[in-house]
């Protein structure tokens, strides 16, 4: 009898503690369906933690028309320059800060471009090209 009264004694102890609830999952960012109130709070931290440095107003200047003209005239002559040499033509372009010279060897283009400045040089080779029949 002292055993069964054991066993009706745990069981009513564990029936009795064995109680749950339903979880519920609550957002606390206002823009997944949290709390409104929590925006500024969670501003104020994401500020507190942002290491992003905004860029210098000096870098984001902008190019006067003059720049511009300029800018459009070297981009024209590389282009008429580049349509020549596949024409056969072999062609020079100086501006202020490079030098570049175009070659067509029979199907291999080479462009070596050369800085005023530091005297650097860089070649570069395309080959596999095909004239216009």
């Amino acid at each position: 009898m002292k055993r069964y009264g054991r066993i009706i004694a745990g069981s009513i102890l564990v029936s009795a503690s064995v109680s749950a609830t339903e979880l519920v999952y609550t957002p606390i960012n206002p823009s997944f369906g949290g709390n409104p109130l929590n925006s500024n709070h969670l501003l104020g931290i994401a500020n507190a933690i942002n290491d992003h440095k905004a860029p210098q107003d000096d870098l984001l200047t902008e190019q006067t028309d003059l720049e511009r003209l300029a800018a459009s005239l070297e981009s024209r002559l590389i282009s008429q320059l580049l349509s020549d040499v596949g024409e056969g033509n072999t062609g020079q372009l100086a501006t202020d800060d490079f030098l570049l010279n175009v070659l067509d060897d029979n199907g291999s283009l080479t462009i070596q471009i050369t800085d005023k400045l530091t005297g650097e040089s860089s070649t570069i080779q395309v080959s596999g090209l095909v004239p216009d029949l």
